[in-house]
């Protein structure tokens, strides 16, 4: 089972130079961020920040897939 998280930017409003609509984002678990309605992503600068969790739609993704999308960026 892989242990990475991703989610598709929904609503960059507010956000457009950080965030591309309907683009695949990673998580960056942070359950006190989660516990606020915001969600941690690494963004359009390579660093990770907070959003408003309702920003994005949360998806599963199969193992095979998630590897294709590390090489991909390898």
């Amino acid at each position: 089972m892989n242990k990475h998280e991703f989610a598709v930017c929904v609503d960059n409003h507010g956000y457009e130079v950080s965030l591309e609509m309907r683009k695949l984002y990673e998580i960056v678990v942070d359950a006190d961020a989660e516990k606020h309605g915001q969600i941690r992503v690494i963004d359009e600068s390579g660093e990770d920040y907070l959003y408003p969790a309702t920003a994005f739609n949360r998806i599963n993704l199969p193992d095979s897939v998630i590897e294709r999308v590390f090489l991909a960026h390898a």
